[in-house]
């Protein structure tokens, strides 16, 4: 197969083809990644289509714009060899499954570097390949939560809630995505491929680590005692209900922020407060001070009262206010398409990358396409 031709977009990775056998978020983010790069992905769907359609259009365009889309029952011998045949003019195949499927449908590894030698085979699953929890089912909260993820506050006065995104899933596909692109090029060195065995619960264990170590350590676990507990790098609510982000972490921006609010708290120049150390000694007052402060006011007020000075604050944006913020227009992270508002790859390289303007596939909108493409192969 010629890898990369048939979407038609130059990229780094435009000679790069991959099989998205995923469903749902880490295994299609992965793929949908190297397709930003350039790669060619043919995402391989069950007949009813991957899971993500059944909860609605955007949420499966999230993750799958750009690919081609062909149906395959791979418990059907006829679309087995298809796929096989699809996998030996490929680089990578990921796939979800829970650990065992593959091999129970005859499309482990071994049987994948029997068509093509040289294939990267990346498995994602919640808690890896091997393991007392293999075979659990999970979904990101689950992998959170054993990975420690609120085990480790993050505020003086902590509450336990939900992170607004799936954090490990977005983890695991990050993990994979650069775990292939070291896989293909040893392979294309090699001429070997590999299995890559991507646990969603190991890379967010990975990340919490040090924040899990530290809380082991001498200090012990108390809010008071952990050094990335600040009094003055958190989220504080305004009068209006909204709410600011303030993150002092060098003296020179508390020095900022003194003078900025010298006319309405001179009190926050108390000796006590003028070195981390003093600070960190009375965290639980000093961030209760700041709290009742930035509640005095309004968002606009504190925009107005900050500006012209160096400290590092923020407004916390509404869902409606992101997309116009004047930063995120200049970056073009986000552009407004024929196709609607996409998303593109949001690592500037000084070589153009593939356009964002990518239609999402119709459920097996490319089986023609394909199969072509693989007679033409074979002959």
């Amino acid at each position: 197969m010629s890898a990369g031709a048939e979407q038609g977009a130059a990229g780094y990775l435009s000679g790069m083809s991959v099989l998205d056998l995923g469903q749902l978020h880490p295994g299609p983010y992965t793929a949908m990644l190297l397709g930003q790069l350039g790669a060619t992905v043919i995402k391989v769907e069950k007949p009813q289509g991957d899971t993500a359609r059944q909860l609605g259009a955007e949420t499966f365009a999230k993750y799958n714009r750009g690919k081609q889309s062909i149906c395959l029952d791979l418990k059907r011998e006829e679309d087995k060899r298809v796929l096989l045949q699809l996998v030996a003019g490929s680089d990578v195949v990921v796939e979800g499954f829970r650990p065992g499927v593959m091999a129970n449908l005859g499309l482990d590894y071994t049987q994948l570097a029997r068509v093509n030698p040289r294939v990267v085979l990346c498995s994602i699953s919640g808690f890896g390949q091997t393991g007392p929890y293999a075979q659990r089912p999970g979904h990101d909260v689950n992998y959170m939560a054993l990975a420690g993820y609120w085990a480790v506050p993050s505020q003086v006065r902590d509450v336990m809630a939900r992170p607004r995104l799936r954090l490990s899933d977005y983890c695991a596909a990050m993990h994979a995505a650069l775990a292939i692109l070291a896989a293909v090029q040893d392979a294309r060195e090699s001429g070997v491929g590999q299995h890559l065995d991507v646990s969603i619960h190991d890379t967010m264990t990975a990340w919490m680590a040090p924040a899990l170590q530290a809380m082991n350590g001498p200090a012990g676990p108390e809010v008071a005692h952990l050094p990335h507990v600040m009094p003055d790098n958190d989220v504080f609510e305004t009068a209006d209900g909204r709410h600011l982000a303030l993150g002092i972490l060098e003296e020179s921006f508390w020095r900022n922020l003194c003078v900025a609010l010298a006319p309405v708290c001179p009190d926050l120049n108390a000796p006590g407060y003028q070195t981390r150390a003093g600070r960190m000694r009375d965290k639980r007052a000093l961030n209760d001070r700041l709290r009742e402060l930035f509640k005095s006011r309004s968002l606009a007020d504190w925009e107005r009262l900050f500006d012209g000075h160096d400290i590092p604050w923020a407004p916390v944006l509404r869902h409606d206010e992101v997309f116009e913020d004047p930063h995120v227009r200049h970056r073009g992270v986000v552009a407004d398409t024929p196709a609607g508002r996409v998303v593109g790859f949001p690592v500037k390289f000084s070589k153009p990358l593939p356009s964002m303007a990518r239609e999402v596939p119709g459920l097996d909108q490319h089986r023609a396409q394909i199969l072509a493409r693989l007679r033409a192969q074979a002959s």
